[in-house]
């Protein structure tokens, strides 16, 4: 193990406080180190790892694509890339799709779809985007410049222009940013990094009626909280709203790195060839992970099982609010979920992690539980009783 995080350190740039933990292995919803250490899963690879480690059906698809063809470029067409790309746009309710390699880049395809549309109205590449305070979209400068937390843009000025940030959940302070340059309104349907909030009802419908009154585009990143995590195959869809363009990634390729950014309507059509690529991008391996992933939550009811065990997640959760004094509230949707304390976590999470459970942070005082989707309540009793320990 000192030896790996020593040979880590001495070549990775220095961009991660990493935990001093070598993961060699995993089953289901255990990981296992490098000296045979077990490890309870609350946070598959944040949000990443919905099937659980070692699916078989997951990975028999990717072998036998490895076998057959990996990459071609986007000069060419392949099969698992179309199929996947049909799937998606039945489960999302989009028209049209493009698979990125990551969830920042998907947040950048977002955008340029925006300030097109924009362009292609007036003549002009000056469209403003009101994004939301104490959101995450990534680490690339264009998802940064719409990212509402300044202690990530601070060393990286001047940012992207013409973004300016509304309150979340506060529909009064969307309205008062619309302006005439005002091309798109850019979300998150559950803000992640921000504390894990979802948004409400009453927010999200408002959000959506100002884009059809004034013409814009609304914009949802669902990188974290989509792809059943909240028991809906995109958490929009338990608003009963469907947006003009939705990114995704994470646990779309469980595992293979894979976004997409989609559009639908008037978004669907702005983007002509020569606007936008990718090398990656539409690859047989990440068609095929894609394909897959999307085969298995059809064929397992996975949506109708998160359901069931997010319900006894926050039940549980619950009862630590009203038994321990220092935490203070429980707040999420679905399998994403976080305890406020009182109190910086750092204590709780390194104190689990030498029990065998592995949760995160979305804050200082915030600990964040993303367990892979399959998780059972045997295992969420498994982790509660670990986490009493360490708030003890």
């Amino acid at each position: 193990m000192n030896q790996t995080i020593k040979k880590a350190d001495n070549y990775f740039l220095k961009t991660y406080n990493r935990y001093p933990i070598v993961l060699e292995s995993g089953e289901g919803v255990y990981l296992v180190d490098d000296a045979g250490k077990k490890y309870l899963d609350f946070a598959a690879g944040i949000g990443v790892f919905a099937l659980g480690y070692q699916n078989k059906k997951y990975n028999e698809a990717l072998k036998t694509q490895i076998d057959q063809l990996i990459h071609t470029s986007n000069l060419f067409y392949n099969k698992p890339s179309a199929e996947a790309a049909e799937k998606f746009i039945q489960v999302s309710g989009m028209e049209k799709v493009f698979f990125t390699n990551s969830g920042t880049e998907a947040i950048e395809g977002a955008l340029k779809i925006a300030r097109k549309f924009y362009f292609n109205k007036t003549g002009s590449p000056a469209g403003e985007i009101i994004a939301m305070d104490h959101s995450f979209h990534g680490r690339s400068m264009g998802a940064l410049a719409v990212t509402g937390q300044p202690k990530y843009q601070e060393a990286f000025g001047p940012m992207m222009p013409n973004i300016k940030f509304a309150q979340f959940n506060n529909l009064a302070s969307v309205k008062e940013q619309i302006n005439e340059k005002t091309c798109a309104i850019l979300m998150e349907t559950v803000q992640g990094e921000g504390g894990l909030y979802p948004t409400t009802a009453e927010f999200l419908s408002g959000v959506k009626k100002l884009c059809e009154e004034y013409d814009l585009l609304l914009m949802l990143d669902e990188i974290q909280c989509g792809m059943g995590r909240v028991g809906e195959m995109f958490a929009y869809q338990a608003y009963g709203v469907i947006p003009d363009v939705v990114t995704s990634a994470k646990a779309l390729g469980c595992g293979i790195p894979v976004g997409a950014f989609a559009a639908r309507g008037k978004a669907a059509a702005v983007l002509e060839p020569g606007d936008h690529g990718t090398t990656y991008g539409f690859n047989p391996l990440a068609g095929a992970a894609v394909e897959v992933v999307l085969d298995i939550y059809e064929q397992t009811a996975l949506l109708n099982h998160v359901k069931v065990v997010s319900s006894y997640l926050e039940a549980k959760l619950d009862e630590l609010v009203r038994d321990y004094p220092g935490v203070k509230e429980r707040r999420g949707m679905g399998l994403m979920q976080a305890l406020e304390l009182d109190r910086p976590v750092a204590d709780v999470i390194a104190k689990a992690q030498e029990l065998g459970l592995i949760i995160i942070t979305a804050g200082p005082n915030v600990l964040r539980f993303l367990p892979p989707l399959v998780i059972e309540k045997k295992q969420i009793d498994e982790m509660i009783g670990i986490l009493k320990v360490c708030l003890d």
